[in-house]
């Protein structure tokens, strides 16, 4: 499995504090079938003011760590970036690093406000010839008033992103309920851990695979892990990877919806 959004450096933002921590958390991710981590610390100006090189020379200290240790991750560069009026000019600067240099990177909302103009700054990114990963929109606060959004977005050409823990539980009923129902309608396009430590917020994303394999299939839950990811990381254009099971929004089974509805109460 190949997991594209994980805060594993250490001391450059909420994650691992420390390399001792870093460490724990790959072992953790090895264990449980991960062979190639993201990594990807916020760049929030005013609150943690990341950069690429930073970045760069962050991962390679931790990858020679890991080396040395003997943990068998392979890292690879990324950010979590908030939108900005200087995002797409930090990209093109190579100032915002994009996941492994490709035309992919991670692009957070904020979590309990809807920015303004969201929806036209995305469009203008993949105007340009970026892909946002819209990540973990099943956390939002204000997803409920805003979720055919996320459906427009998505049949544009952004990719939506759930998070492992979210689909089983870990964060609760309500981002239980959003992630299934993205996953139920079909605009999700990968799932990661968005891990910050080992055990409040592990590097877990296998227990994942096995619920997405319920709702959607065997094969689609791996393309959401590993074929999906890997393409990212080569730089394929999005039409050369399996879409999406479904980019248009479709009403889910009334069984599951009520199931589901009533498990947030």
């Amino acid at each position: 499995m190949i997991d594209l959004h994980c805060h594993i450096l250490p001391g450059i933002d909420d994650g691992a504090p420390d390399l001792e921590t870093a460490l724990a958390m790959a072992r953790i991710a090895c264990a449980d079938g991960i062979t190639v981590t993201a990594c990807t610390p916020h760049i929030y100006p005013g609150l943690y003011e990341n950069n690429a090189v930073g970045i760069r020379k962050a991962i390679v200290a931790l990858q020679q760590a890991l080396d040395e240790a003997g943990i068998p991750l392979r890292l690879v560069q990324g950010a979590d970036v908030h939108l900005t009026p200087d995002l797409l000019a930090g990209l093109r600067a190579d100032l915002i690093p994009s996941l492994n240099g490709t035309r992919y990177f991670l692009l957070e909302p904020p979590h309990h406000v809807a920015p303004p103009r969201f929806e036209e700054n995305v469009f203008g990114l993949l105007a340009n010839g970026y892909v946002p990963v819209i990540t973990h929109p099943e956390r939002l606060t204000w997803i409920e008033d805003h979720y055919p959004m996320f459906l427009r977005l998505a049949r544009a050409g952004a990719w939506l992103q759930i998070t492992a823990g979210a689909l089983v539980g870990r964060f609760g009923k309500r981002p239980r309920y959003w992630s299934q129902r993205l996953l139920d309608e079909g605009p999700v396009h990968i799932i990661a851990s968005d891990a910050h430590s080992p055990n409040r917020r592990p590097p877990l994303m296998a227990e994942a695979r096995v619920a997405a394999a319920r709702q959607v299939g065997e094969a689609e839950a791996w393309a959401l892990v590993r074929d999906r990811p890997a393409g990212v990381l080569r730089n394929w254009r999005p039409e050369r990877l399996t879409p999406a099971l479904d980019t248009a929004p479709a009403k889910p089974s009334a069984v599951n919806f009520v199931r589901r509805w009533l498990s947030r109460r």
